[in-house]
């Protein structure tokens, strides 16, 4: 197994983490938004209230994008796997 390959694999893996965090990063960092907003126009300073809106959030997104995800990360495996012979060789 060569460098490049270790490396090209690498990107990969890094590529399919960020695909995959995607709709939960965008999902909090939209509610952390609207969150803020909601803060500074009403001068609530609540500390739970910036918190718990986003975990319910991200575990709201990993409902809805859970399949999704899953099915994702289990092509990639499946790929590694199914041509591990022939990049070891």
């Amino acid at each position: 197994m060569s460098g490049d390959l270790v490396i090209q694999l690498g990107q990969e893996a890094l590529m399919i983490v960020l695909i995959v965090c995607a709709p939960m990063l965008g999902l909090g960092l939209t509610v952390g938004l609207m969150v803020s907003v909601f803060q500074a126009t009403t001068s609530i300073q609540e500390q739970t209230l910036a918190f718990i809106p986003k975990i319910i959030a991200v575990f709201v997104a990993i409902l809805i994008f859970g399949p999704w995800m899953l099915s994702v990360m289990i092509e990639f495996f499946v790929d590694i796997f199914q041509n591990l012979p022939s990049r070891i060789g």
